[in-house]
């Protein structure tokens, strides 16, 4: 069975076909892999993928980029926000993505045979979304035997080599001619833009632009070089968000986070306000704050083993509804305008900026406007260096995650710097709203983590599994 179904389906959502048909009891695995037709299996492979990102990473996510801390009335998650993952710990993660990659693998491979360029552009894309994510929480994946029912011990690729394969597999994609393409459209079995083929090229194109934009500290000719290749096209880049917004409030049915936080554990109060991100809004009088917590003060990050009255701690703000983002508006917007810092004498960016603050806005009803107008909150720092705009952009992009794409945010944190990281404990009157903090319990030495350690259940199957790293290690293009 796929352990991710256990979670959540949103596939019953799919009006061509019944509930019957997409049993959350069934696992598409057990059919046979060349007899199962494309807008069959690329639905169930969607919904894995959105369960893995948006549940078991997601969770990690919203710890390490210090949007919530552990509640110093429970333990759920204490081992997240001291740092000590193990190898026995969220191996449902890596199980649940690699299951979803399997079925998202297997339509790519038989929309090549079809030469079904459109199922095939499809398929790329999301092998290259769920392979990002693990590669930049693990280094060292599966990628080029991966999923291969002929190869049960698959080797590992390095993270430089899995990053320069996605490459070429997102301009392999990206080059086919899609009004050749053979067979059936994609429609209503694709749930992120029902059959919108100009919106995969864009969301395929700006993934390839994020893949470069990793890069940019470990190989920065190499990230030049294909961002600018990329505007010097005039390739469009995404516009709007992609994702799944099936959801509904409802077991099995709900935001695999909420699903797995609040219904599955049956309490809502694990996550609390973590200082880092609440005091940032709070200095700035975000009205976003109101919409990510509920009233009540906030913990400082790691601090579980606070005295103080656990109901005085503001509760993260969950939603059954809430959308999974395999990339959103905003954070194509922000790619874009550091892109055009970087390599275009900044041309754009602040527009590019503004409309990434306000989509991010206008996610919680909320209107950004007067943030980034003059003398505003989050006005672009037009007359300011390089470090003066990449901090604005990155903070930025780090908040407009919140709740779900946290990850992301880890991830960019450890390329950039950015937010910074307090040199004093959150305790102290002269801690910075918004900067990193240690965990005040945290057990790696004053090490933030790096990366997340491969479960112990892939090390004793597969012979080819790399040395074990603790979450202390970077991974490779991390040299921050």
């Amino acid at each position: 069975m796929k352990k991710i179904f256990l979670l959540f389906t949103a596939i019953s959502l799919f009006t061509a076909c019944s509930d019957e048909d997409f049993d959350i009891n069934r696992d598409p695995d057990n059919l046979s892999a060349d007899g199962v037709g494309l807008s069959v299996e690329m639905p169930s492979g969607m919904v894995g993928l959105a369960g893995a990102q948006g549940s078991y990473y997601a969770l990690v996510g919203g710890f390490w980029s210090q949007y919530w801390t552990q509640s110093n009335a429970s333990n759920q998650y204490k081992n997240i926000d001291e740092y000590s993952i193990g190898t026995n710990d969220y191996q449902g993660g890596w199980s649940a993505m690699y299951d979803a990659l399997g079925d998202i693998r297997n339509v790519k491979k038989l929309a090549l045979q079809q030469q079904n360029w459109k199922y095939y552009l499809i398929a790329t894309t999301l092998e290259v979304q769920a392979s990002q994510i693990m590669a930049d929480f693990y280094d060292q994946i599966p990628y080029t035997e991966a999923n291969n029912r002929e190869i049960l011990t698959p080797k590992f690729n390095t993270g430089e080599e899995v990053y320069d394969l996605m490459v070429a597999d997102m301009k392999d994609a990206l080059s086919k001619d899609l009004a050749s393409s053979m067979g059936d459209s994609p429609a209503a079995d694709d749930f992120v833009f029902n059959g919108n083929m100009s919106n995969w090229k864009a969301y395929a194109n700006t993934l390839l632009l994020k893949l470069y934009m990793r890069q940019t500290e470990k190989r920065p000719a190499l990230a030049q070089q294909g961002i600018t290749e990329l505007f010097t096209a005039g390739v469009d880049f995404l516009n709007v968000d992609a994702g799944l917004t099936q959801f509904e409030d409802a077991p099995s049915r709900s935001n695999p986070l909420y699903e797995s936080d609040r219904r599955q554990l049956n309490t809502g109060t694990n996550l609390r306000a973590s200082t880092t991100l609440f005091s940032f809004l709070n200095e700035n009088v975000d009205p976003r704050k109101a919409k990510f917590y509920e009233a009540g003060v906030s913990l400082n990050q790691g601090d579980f083993n606070s005295l103080s009255a656990p109901t005085s701690f503001a509760v993260v703000h969950l939603e059954a509804t809430t959308p999974v983002y395999f990339m959103s508006k905003e954070e194509s917007m922000f790619l874009q305008a550091e892109a055009l810092e970087r390599y275009s004498a900044g041309a754009g960016a602040k527009a590019k900026y503004d409309a990434g603050v306000q989509a991010a806005f206008a996610k919680f009803g909320e209107n950004g406007a007067s943030f980034v107008a003059t003398g505003g909150a989050y006005e672009y720092p037009s007359a300011g260096t390089f470090s003066d705009k990449l901090k604005a952009i990155i903070t930025q992009k780090w908040v407009s995650g919140f709740p779900g794409n946290g990850f992301e945010m880890f991830f960019e944190q450890n390329r950039t710097g950015y937010p910074a990281i307090s040199a004093v404990p959150q305790s102290s009157s002269s801690y910075v709203p918004g900067e990193f903090a240690y965990s005040v319990n945290g057990t790696t030495g004053g090490i933030f983590p790096k990366r997340m350690v491969i479960p112990n259940t892939v090390k004793t199957r597969n012979p080819n599994t790399p040395a074990l790293e603790t979450v202390k290690v970077p991974v490779w293009w991390d040299v921050n």
